[in-house]
């Protein structure tokens, strides 16, 4: 009889799954093909980053202090942002004029890429105008951050018309919502909870609409 410091050592193995992916714990819940990264969001992440790599003792730096006094040194600092804000820099042209070599070229390569990629309207060379500005980020000394990242490896499955689905995915309430808090500048009533549920319904198309109102002001 073998005492127990003389018995053979025992393996214990599982066995293998069959369908087992390397680097996948967990199946997703929803397909890839089918996950969509709203451009908005992708377009505040790209200009963080470049205001983040911008001099702040520079002259680009200082023209984006005075052309937004409302927003804090903090928030210019950490380059926060909203959509139409981002539009009114892309067509002013004085902006550029403030800009030197480097930051020229970083920002008009993510002009181009707002353009032609994540508008309505997507390029042939898309891939091309994405690596560009990447690659012009990165002269800027800009860091990857997980939505560039996600730009950069995913931009085959973004749809052709991006821009249209925006709305879908948020950037029009992203709009509404920041017009209201400048129109009540911050404080709460019945009428511009009225506001935010007209901009609702004259979201659905099928929907029919009335000048018409029996109350002329709405009662808290």
């Amino acid at each position: 009889m073998c005492s127990a410091s003389q018995q053979q050592p025992v393996c214990l193995c599982t066995p293998c799954s069959l369908d087992y992916t390397e680097g996948v714990i967990n199946n997703p819940l929803v397909d890839r093909d089918k996950i969509l990264f709203p451009p908005l969001h992708i377009k505040l992440g790209l200009i963080k980053q470049f205001t983040k790599a911008l001099d702040k003792d520079g002259g680009c730096f200082t023209y984006l202090c005075h052309a937004f006094p409302a927003l804090t040194i903090e928030k210019l600092k950490a380059g926060i942002f909203d959509g139409p804000q981002i539009c009114q820099l892309i067509r002013n042209p004085e902006f550029e004029n403030s800009m030197n070599k480097v930051e020229l070229e970083a920002w008009k390569a993510f002009v181009l890429v707002v353009k032609n990629f994540l508008g309505n309207n997507k390029a042939r060379n898309y891939a091309e105008l994405v690596t560009n500005m990447l690659t012009a980020f990165r002269n800027l000394g800009c860091n990857m951050s997980i939505k560039m990242h996600y730009l950069f490896s995913h931009m085959d499955r973004f749809p052709e018309n991006l821009g249209s689905m925006s709305d879908e995915q948020g950037e029009r309430f992203h709009q509404d919502i920041k017009e209201m808090e400048t129109r009540y500048q911050g404080r709460w009533n019945a009428v511009m909870m009225a506001d935010y549920c007209w901009t609702l319904k004259r979201d659905i198309p099928a929907a029919e609409h009335s000048r018409g109102s029996k109350k002329r002001k709405f009662m808290p």
